[in-house]
């Protein structure tokens, strides 16, 4: 049996080991990422995703071999005019961001200050850049500005939170679908995180709140660049059912991923077992 990840689902599921709800301790965190990489589901697995914050207080000392080349995804934690110093951190023990994320405001602010500033570093970081903006006020506006700042040849696109320790984060079927629209409409790849747990629409039984499906928004999103419009977008989001989801997926399962950058997880395992139960990924054992 091949367990080759198909091309749909390449680097799909980046590895937040360190951030909640797995909190793994930084060396435990790259151990396993290195185990990832080198497993035979490495194909669907992104780069290994750590706080500036962590980077700036030299936490990776001694943990890495300069000669390993480990890539790493950059989370903004410590303020955007902080990005550059936390990037020259990563040279002395031989890291690369392939790709910077941070957030331009608060819930209810509005982000066109913060995505400016973020704009204006974005030449300076070397790296693709993903602004995280609130799905609240400001949201179409600042799309615009992104969509914009792409077309003009920085490596900027948009990332979203899909869930989170209150149940406002987690944004609904509806909501979301505009959003996905949103950037099909404007050709704004997007990220996203928190919340995508597994791959179908479920129920938390501790927490009461509905949670996205991973597969869910791969199913949408392929849908929406096919033409779908908001309504019809929204009811593959909500989905239960997981044939409903999941055989459209499997159609397009040799097909390039458009559109979604992917997602980050605390956990690798969970995502691939899921796959590997649907179908849509071949292994004779799991992570």
């Amino acid at each position: 049996m091949s367990t080759q990840v198909p091309r749909l689902l390449s680097g799909l599921v980046d590895d937040a080991a360190v951030f909640p709800p797995g909190n793994a301790a930084l060396p435990d965190a790259v151990t396993a990422h290195r185990t990832h990489r080198a497993a035979w589901y490495a194909g669907m697995v992104g780069p290994l995703l750590l706080p500036a914050s962590e980077i700036q207080r030299g936490s990776l000392s001694g943990l890495v071999d300069p000669a390993e080349g480990l890539v790493i995804g950059l989370i903004g934690d410590t303020g955007l005019d902080q990005l550059p110093q936390a990037l020259e951190a990563l040279a002395p023990d031989g890291v690369t961001a392939r790709q910077i994320e941070a957030p331009v405001a608060k819930r209810g602010e509005d982000p066109q200050p913060g995505l400016a500033e973020l704009l204006a570093l974005s030449d300076r970081l070397d790296a693709a850049v993903y602004a995280e903006i609130p799905l609240t006020f400001g949201l179409m506006g600042a799309l615009d500005t992104l969509a914009e700042a792409r077309a003009g040849g920085l490596p900027v696109a948009a990332k979203f939170r899909t869930g989170g320790l209150a149940a406002e984060l987690f944004p609904t079927p509806v909501e979301l679908a505009a959003v996905i629209c949103a950037c099909r409409d404007r050709k704004l790849p997007f990220k996203l995180t928190a919340g995508l747990h597994h791959a179908i629409r479920h129920r938390d039984p501790e927490t009461g709140f509905n949670h996205h499906g991973f597969v869910n928004v791969l199913g949408a999103t392929l849908a929406a660049v096919g033409g779908t419009e908001v309504d019809g977008v929204a009811e593959l989001l909500a989905a239960t059912d997981p044939v409903r989801v999941v055989e459209p997926v499997r159609a397009h399962r040799d097909a390039e991923r458009p559109l979604w950058v992917g997602y980050g997880s605390c956990s690798i395992a969970e995502p691939l077992t899921d796959l590997i139960r649907l179908g849509l990924v071949n292994g004779g054992y799991e992570a």
